[in-house]
């Protein structure tokens, strides 16, 4: 059965992370290095809607410093990619995890990507989405020159602290019958999916979130042409925080990388999770 647990990593922060209790799979076990503050019910297909199906991997992953149960670090400057990807491999210590094949999605594409660096025997393969291997972000139509784009990408962040909280208030607001786990969970699937994620987003605190969204921004780009594990990179086509052609871009850097370009946005793993599914059991096989 799915659990949550804590572990501390190495600068004394503690970490709440969550087991899919699958352990039936002989192959490579996952980590998800999810997207900043998203929450394991994004991933229905490895069991985060707490319902994981005959053959489905074990899966971990972990709630961001200050998100979800995590604590924030006493040094609240601990929020870079490098403190991520601490976090990733305490919880796969804690885990009995030597070698995973890690999904990244969104920034934790970079925290995926850096963690393929620093410890590549620990990374079986990569399967990235929505997000490339950091560099800043960039939002707005493909045609936008790059420093427009970063710039409102930095105001959206900002933006966060003022838009956050009433959003939040509208979300909690949704029935509880639309939860996976409600009692009267007459809506679809991914209806039920989509409104338990959004739930659990709400309680972030929108300060806080945006000065990590700000961090992760700032990093310099991650080495990727030197990867010897195989990566396929999904690109939605309509995502406008990781623009198509960022991701065909990063794929084309990466030697014998796989893309898929799906019809999509941002939220693949909510629109797309049979693809996902398919392409993570190809890594895992290879």
């Amino acid at each position: 059965m799915p659990r949550l647990d804590d572990v501390v990593a190495p600068d004394g922060t503690r970490i709440r992370w969550w087991d899919n209790g699958c352990v039936g799979d002989a192959g490579v076990p996952v980590v998800i290095s999810n997207g900043l503050g998203a929450s394991p019910a994004a991933w229905p297909f490895l069991g985060g809607d707490g319902r994981p199906g005959p053959g489905t991997p074990r899966a971990v992953t972990w709630h961001h410093r200050g998100l979800g149960g995590s604590e924030r670090p006493r040094d609240p400057s601990r929020i870079r990619i490098g403190d991520h990807v601490d976090d990733m491999l305490a919880v796969m210590d804690a885990a009995g995890i030597e070698r995973a094949a890690v999904v990244g999605w969104s920034v934790g594409v970079a925290v995926a990507f850096e963690a393929a660096r620093r410890a590549p025997d620990r990374v079986a393969s990569l399967l990235v989405l929505g997000g490339v291997n950091g560099g800043g972000f960039r939002v707005g139509p493909r045609w936008t020159p790059a420093v427009v784009s970063r710039g409102l990408s930095r105001a959206s962040a900002w933006s966060l602290r003022v838009v956050g909280p009433p959003v939040a208030g509208l979300i909690s607001l949704l029935p509880r019958g639309l939860d996976a786990s409600g009692v009267a969970a007459w809506a679809p699937g991914p209806l039920q999916t989509l409104a338990e994620v959004a739930r659990e987003f709400s309680h972030h605190d929108w300060t806080w979130f945006s000065t990590m969204v700000l961090a992760a921004g700032d990093e310099p780009p991650i080495p990727v042409d030197d990867l010897h594990v195989p990566v396929t990179v999904v690109a939605g086509e309509f995502d406008t925080m990781a623009p198509v052609e960022d991701m065909v871009a990063l794929a084309d850097g990466i030697p014998g990388a796989r893309l898929v370009r799906l019809p999509g946005t941002h939220f693949l793993p909510l629109q797309f999770p049979e693809v996902l599914r398919e392409e993570l059991e190809a890594l895992r096989a290879r």
